[in-house]
């Protein structure tokens, strides 16, 4: 296939590439650059929907075609891909599009799933609640025995080939009328992704929290749903792609506290700009996210108290 050869062709400029299966490709993101404290992670993504390939990263949350990877990464190259699309007689492949059909989805679509607070005492997954200090909380998740095999009861063929499928947490997402659009799964060993977002309506937004947004209020917008349950009316969006034009005056913007990283430093310097409220994590504070300093010892309004002395 025309796209694979061309893939191949640059896989010498991707960082740990390999092939996952026979349309999933793994990278090191050559547009973040990807962990800088990890060297070994590795989450960029080429896959197949229908019959084309996109790229999506788990660290950034870049998202795009094949051929704009392939733009991205090797100018000279990409014209002759398109040359040989052209020979192929089909200019729509140039330029697939997006055309995920909405998946109709509730809490009755959970089946399948065990809620937290059922799960027998001694459980081994309850280490996880105990481990983050989410006990206040526990009634938000739910246990997956084996998560690529449940998603592709939602999803069919969602993961094509299941090797060796694995435990995980699973986070829902919910609108404002209480229904189900996404959730993520939260690996609970070495898996990578550490956390995959499944969308099941393509037409919203990786938001979590929504059921509980008072839009009266100040709004906290977070990158991790975790951190969103420690601060009042706070809401998370995926991939640290944070920018919410319709709460520009109500929110503070909080990033983890990554001053190294440079993606993160570009997107706080972008809503800064744009003049967005943003927090700006003082030097004394070491901890990486709100998790994090909740596992530290600091309390909820502690946290929030910081936040809000350190908004600009």
């Amino acid at each position: 296939m025309i796209d694979l050869h061309y893939l191949h062709q640059i896989s010498h400029k991707l960082d740990r590439f390999k092939k996952k299966n026979q349309n999933l490709y793994n990278f090191r993101c050559p547009y973040c650059g990807d962990s800088q404290k990890k060297t070994s992670k590795a989450r960029g993504f080429v896959y197949r929907h229908k019959q084309d390939y996109f790229y999506k990263c788990h660290n950034c949350g870049k998202g795009t075609t094949l051929g704009k990877l392939i733009e991205y990464i090797d100018p000279d190259l990409y014209k002759k891909w398109i040359v040989e699309k052209f020979k192929t007689g089909s200019k729509k492949a140039l330029e697939p599009e997006f055309d995920f059909k909405p998946v109709k989805f509730d809490d009755k679509n959970l089946k399948g799933l065990i809620k937290y607070k059922d799960l027998p005492e001694g459980h081994p997954g309850l280490h996880f609640i105990h481990q983050r200090k989410l006990e206040k909380h526990i009634d938000k998740f739910y246990f997956c025995h084996k998560f690529m095999t449940w998603v592709n009861t939602l999803i069919p063929n969602k993961f094509p080939i299941i090797k060796k499928d694995h435990p995980r947490v699973i986070i829902p997402f919910y609108d404002i009328t209480g229904k189900v659009f996404a959730f993520q799964g939260r690996a609970f060993g070495e898996e990578e992704p550490k956390y995959i977002t499944i969308k099941l309506n393509e037409n919203k937004r990786r938001i979590y929290g929504l059921e509980r947004l008072d839009m009266t209020k100040k709004v906290y917008v977070v990158e991790g749903p975790i951190d969103s349950l420690f601060l009042d009316n706070a809401i998370a969006v995926g991939g640290a792609d944070l920018e919410m034009k319709e709460l520009k005056n109500k929110a503070v913007y909080i990033f983890d506290n990554e001053p190294r990283n440079k993606v993160v430093i570009d997107k706080v310097e972008t809503l800064i700009l744009k003049n967005y409220n943003v927090c700006i994590w003082p030097k004394t504070i070491k901890e990486k996210d709100i998790n994090d300093l909740i596992l530290s010892g600091y309390s909820s309004p502690e946290i929030q108290s910081l936040i809000d002395s350190n908004t600009f």
